[in-house]
């Protein structure tokens, strides 16, 4: 479509990011922009049939690591088979920039353990075309994708650049580290990054079990850091933290917060040690912006769980020593092997030594077959522990049947969080808190264990369609929820709403049809990586800037998408 043609999205029913009441009416775009909205308009050069559809705004997922990804591949999926048309990456502080070429193999393992990309995709697929953030840019800068891509600085980058294996052996900064890290991220932020983001949780380590760089940096130093992002005066702070002492954490976060006059957004999880400590913290967060500080919770749509399987990274079996000698066979050599009864009575008759691995893969209460369509919410009655007390069998021989399903390519799905209940009635006031924002799909990581890029559909299938467990939400505040709050939080204000002057990245949905499929995985990473996917059904068509680059679930072949550099305002 040239830039004198209009499109019309015609006859549906507008939900247009602002939580208002639907209502029918046309879209007329032109040049990439909202050019109106109303009952009958002109005929465009090109129209979509949007009758019996709803129209929204393009999705907006603040929290994603594709920061690998973009730099070899157009298509974002799966995020952009979710609605998304801009995404932000470089959360939890890792990334790939800035980066001097002797400290890369730092950066791969760290990203391998905390995100769950495996360090061949790493090594094989990225060009490292570039070392400082601004030449990362840059290389970002000249590709074109299937959606907008926004960054971040990301903490544990800046600080291997600047201190090299002194910051992975966790020493404090020196004056002189604090004011170069300080430069570097203000940097960033003056280059186009829209935040910049740190991990404080001891679940961020590598493979070899090495805790993030930024996990013990002193206040000191996220201080004169903020200080300088906020002199910068866009973006946004992103933090994970364990918080292990809350009360003192979150006191320091808010002296972080005032320092940089910026928002900041952490991540609540609803742990299951401590299953009403997210609203202590969420009352800590409304405090704080009653008191004119700009801090959000940043929220999942379900419970934060894994995948579990033959095909995948783990399952029950993992770390017993005769799936251990097999775990990296390919899948039909495998099945071979587990097929076999001599093998199967061996393999159940062993321990798993680790404390831990027991804890996360044997708790047969909580692990689930997932199904097709998936069940996220799933009741006590349909887990391992009660189909093997109905059965008079032991947990681990019923979890061994169902994984052989499938010719082995079965899925249970195991709640690691936000399930404390037993159901998501937690989730559905998470969500629905004021200073909330609906995030944390993790998109292109952990790429081996879940697919919660699709969280984002989730929030329209679930809560506001289908959920029998407990209440729903209403479909209009779920869109705002996915459009408008999350690019007003950070900065892009030209999209997130369906008005004339706005850009015209747009999803016209079947709601009716709209739906998840059961989690997949494909080899379709550099080196022939595996990665978990979920395919969606319903998105009739997502447009970037006005152009269509899905149509019933196919890709078009146009790549619209840019790099988003700085915060946006419409026309």
């Amino acid at each position: 479509m040239s830039g004198n043609e209009a499109l019309v999205i015609r006859g549906g029913t507008v939900l247009d990011g602002s939580g208002g009441d639907p209502r029918k009416a046309d879209i007329a775009i032109r040049d990439g922009l909202i050019a109106a909205i109303g009952r009958d308009l002109p005929r465009g050069d090109t129209e979509i049939d949007a009758t019996g559809r709803i129209v929204t705004p393009g999705f907006i997922d603040v929290h994603t690591h594709y920061d690998a990804q973009v730099t070899w591949s157009n298509r974002i999926t799966p995020s952009s088979w979710n609605g998304v048309t801009t995404l932000m990456m470089g959360n939890c502080g890792v990334g790939f920039a800035p980066c001097k070429p002797d400290q890369r193999d730092l950066l791969v393992k760290l990203m391998e353990g905390v995100e769950d990309i495996p360090e061949v995709v790493l090594t094989e697929g990225l060009p490292w075309n570039w070392q400082s953030f601004d030449e990362y840019l840059d290389r970002l800068d000249a590709r074109s994708y299937d959606l907008d891509i926004v960054t971040q600085v990301p903490h544990a980058a800046v600080r291997v650049f600047v201190m090299g294996q002194r910051a992975v052996d966790h020493e404090p900064a020196t004056a002189d580290d604090r004011a170069a890290m300080a430069k570097l991220a203000a940097a960033g932020i003056a280059s186009g990054a829209l935040g910049f983001s740190t991990s404080r949780t001891l679940n961020h380590q590598t493979k070899a079990g090495n805790p993030t760089p930024t996990l013990k940096a002193e206040e000191a130093e996220l201080l004169e850091i903020a200080g300088a992002v906020g002199a910068v005066g866009s973006g946004w702070l992103q933090v994970i933290s364990d918080f292990d002492d809350p009360e003192a954490e979150f006191a320091m976060l808010r002296r972080i917060a005032a320092r940089a006059g910026r928002p900041m957004t952490i991540t609540v999880l609803q742990r299951d040690a401590k299953p009403e400590e997210w609203r202590r913290l969420m009352e800590r967060v409304a405090a704080a912006n009653a008191d004119g500080l700009s801090i959000s919770g940043q929220v999942l749509t379900r419970p934060t769980g894994i995948m579990m399987g033959f095909e995948v990274s783990q399952n029950p079996f993992l770390g017993r020593p005769s799936y251990d000698a097999i775990a990296d066979l390919p899948l039909a050599e495998k099945m071979a092997i587990l097929c076999q009864p001599e093998f199967r009575a061996r393999l159940l008759a062993e321990t798993n030594p680790d404390a831990g691995l027991v804890r996360r893969l044997e708790r047969w209460d909580r692990i689930f077959p997932l199904g097709n369509p998936p069940n996220y919410e799933p009741s006590a009655d349909k887990s391992v522990a009660a189909r093997a007390e109905r059965e008079g069998r032991k947990p681990e021989d019923v979890a061994y049947d169902m994984l052989l399903e499938k010719d082995g390519k079965a899925i249970l799905y195991r709640p690691l969080s936000n399930y404390s209940y037993g159901n998501l009635d937690t989730v559905k006031d998470m969500i629905s808190h004021p200073n909330s924002l609906v995030g944390l799909g993790d998109g292109g990581a952990h790429v081996g264990v879940l697919s919660d890029a699709s969280a984002i559909t989730y929030m329209l299938t679930h809560w506001t369609r289908d959920r029998t467990a407990g209440g729903k939400l209403p479909l209009p505040w779920a869109i705002r929820r996915l459009t408008h709050d999350n690019a007003a939080a950070i900065g892009l204000n030209d999209r997130g709403l369906l008005r004339p002057g706005y850009k015209a990245d747009v999803n016209v949905i079947d709601y009716d049809r709209l739906r998840l499929h059961a989690p997949q995985v494909v080899y379709d990473l550099p080196s022939g990586g595996r990665r978990l996917i979920q395919k969606t059904e319903g998105y009739d068509a997502t447009l970037v800037s006005g152009v269509v680059v899905q149509r019933d679930g196919i890709e078009t072949g146009a790549l619209p998408g840019r790099l988003v550099r700085g915060p946006q305002t419409a026309s």
